[in-house]
């Protein structure tokens, strides 16, 4: 049987890519976090450079010849030969292989070089625009990404939808058919739901969570919670940004990035506990398949469901509480000192329709992101122009949710992904949420008294669970398969469904 042994040549280029990737990454990372705002055009080429070469090495011929030795070119699967067989991890990283060699191929390098360096501009433009509330200054680059992205979708091929070419770059098998029933099925379910919920005679006040709490010790109780959860500031760091993310460039070195508000407490608090879950599927991924598909995420669904099952099935928690709220007490004394463990719960679970997309509610936030998924595919698809973008905004925010935003910074500006390109990820956050309530409830069955180790601060179990059963994996297993061999269930709406069936059911009394 044949091994990674044999695939040495091969895996020897990759990891000489990934290296030059991760050094692209490091750019970018710095440039959302310490970058002097002078810098930007000379960072977008040295950024746009250096994908540009890891491209080019991608699709080089020996890269090529390599594959044609050990795939079979018409079904992407590893080619057993003279009675050779391959072993699993060997068939995960050709199939794997092949997959991202064939997509880069049809991309010109010229393309790629360019894209890269719109996008970077585009970042920055975007986070002075939204700063500013000028939608206006925004929407050139706008323009200019988004008629890339359209171009990048014909030279990828599609079916039915150039969105489907951008979406299956995200969740690899992904398609417009395919979401369309998950989010109708959620649809149904969730605004009547949200319906009785704000005609219920149960108030919850969250103004505890708007006083006036200081900034550093927000920071402070955010890294004690990620120590907690098992994040490795050997590993790691915690710093701040304009849109909290997560940026991986070795299992060894992972950041993650939170913002701070004084009178948002919840803006930080969560956000550092969304994208730790995050950190922690990067530092547990498998360092010796590093620069290989096996190395990497499976799909930003999956991805999104470790930074949710945080965020959401423990962060918001009452077991979560039941330790961590005297140690957050004790933080903020002042604000704190007159106020039960129950009436904190209550408040951080408010159901309230809200403006911003990461500081939703868990039961109104997938309606944010039906928006978003309907919103890109009618701009990809052309059907409406960037220009029309605040006003359809607003139409469906209100439409959706009820409210309109009042500025372009608290509605079609808000959210970073379209800045640098990524068309086709908002429905992952969608399938994040949905694989992250199906990932906690298989713990709760394997893992004997997991809630009552979350009540006393043992968060160990947990982590080593989900780095067993998901992170270590890679990309060695589709998406469908990792949580059919997880679960026993590809994605299926109705286990979330019935977790904030039941949750809010109890919380507003209905």
């Amino acid at each position: 049987m044949k091994t990674l042994a044999t695939l040495e040549p091969l895996t020897t280029r990759l990891l000489e890519i990934q290296r030059i990737n991760s050094a692209a990454s490091i750019l970018s990372w710095d440039q959302e976090t310490y970058m002097p705002a002078g810098g930007g055009e000379a960072r977008a080429e040295q950024i746009a450079v250096l994908q540009g070469i890891a491209h080019q090495k991608l699709v080089a011929p020996d890269v090529q010849s390599l594959l044609s030795q050990w795939v079979d070119p018409a079904t992407g699967q590893a080619a057993d030969k003279a009675g050779d067989t391959w072993d699993e991890p060997s068939r995960s990283l050709l199939r794997e292989t092949w997959r991202d060699f064939i997509r880069a191929k049809k991309l010109p390098s010229d393309f790629v070089v360019k894209l890269s360096r719109e996008c970077s501009l585009a970042q920055q433009v975007w986070t002075e625009a939204r700063t500013q509330n000028k939608f206006a200054m925004f929407l050139p680059n706008l323009r200019t990404v988004l008629e890339l992205k359209r171009e990048e979708a014909h030279y990828l091929g599609y079916h039915d939808s150039p969105y489907n070419a951008l979406l299956d770059v995200y969740e690899p098998g992904a398609t417009i058919a395919g979401l369309q029933p998950v989010f109708a099925a959620l649809k149904a379910r969730l605004v009547p739901l949200l319906k009785r919920i704000t005609e219920s005679r149960v108030q919850i006040d969250d103004s505890i969570l708007h006083h006036s709490y200081d900034q550093t010790r927000q920071l402070e109780f955010g890294r004690l919670v990620l120590t907690a959860m098992g994040y490795d500031f050997e590993h790691g760091r915690l710093d701040l940004s304009a849109h909290p993310f997560t940026s991986s460039f070795h299992p060894t070195d992972v950041r993650v990035t939170t913002r701070v508000h004084e009178h948002e407490l919840q803006s930080c608090l969560f956000s550092c506990i969304h994208e730790g879950g995050h950190g922690l599927y990067d530092q547990g991924l498998d360092q010796q398949y590093f620069g290989t598909p096996l190395g990497d995420s499976v799909s930003l669904g999956i991805h999104e469901s470790q930074s949710r099952l945080w965020e959401n099935c423990v962060g918001r928690s009452r077991s979560f509480w039941r330790f961590f709220y005297p140690v957050l007490q004790h933080t903020f004394h002042d604000q704190l000192r007159g106020v039960d463990v129950e009436q904190f719960y209550a408040a951080i679970n408010r159901v309230k329709p809200s403006l911003i997309r990461v500081e939703a509610d868990e039961l109104t936030y997938n309606l944010h992101i039906m928006l978003r998924f309907e919103i890109e595919q009618d701009l990809i698809e052309g059907k409406i122009q960037a220009e029309d973008l605040p006003a359809i905004w607003n139409q469906k925010t209100e439409e959706y949710l009820g409210i309109v935003p009042p500025t372009d910074a608290e509605g079609a500006l808000q959210d970073v992904h379209w800045s640098f390109g990524s068309f086709g990820y908002f429905p992952t956050y969608t399938l994040g949420n949905l694989y992250s309530v199906q990932f906690f409830e298989q713990a709760k069955r394997e893992i004997p008294h997991l809630e009552e180790e979350i009540a006393t601060g043992q968060l160990m179990g947990l982590r080593r669970w989900l780095e067993q059963k998901i992170h270590r994996w890679g990309r060695m297993f589709t998406p469908a398969h990792l949580a059919e061999r997880v679960t026993g269930s590809t994605i299926d709406p109705e286990p979330f469904l019935q977790y904030v069936e039941k949750k809010y059911g109890e919380l507003y009394q209905l």
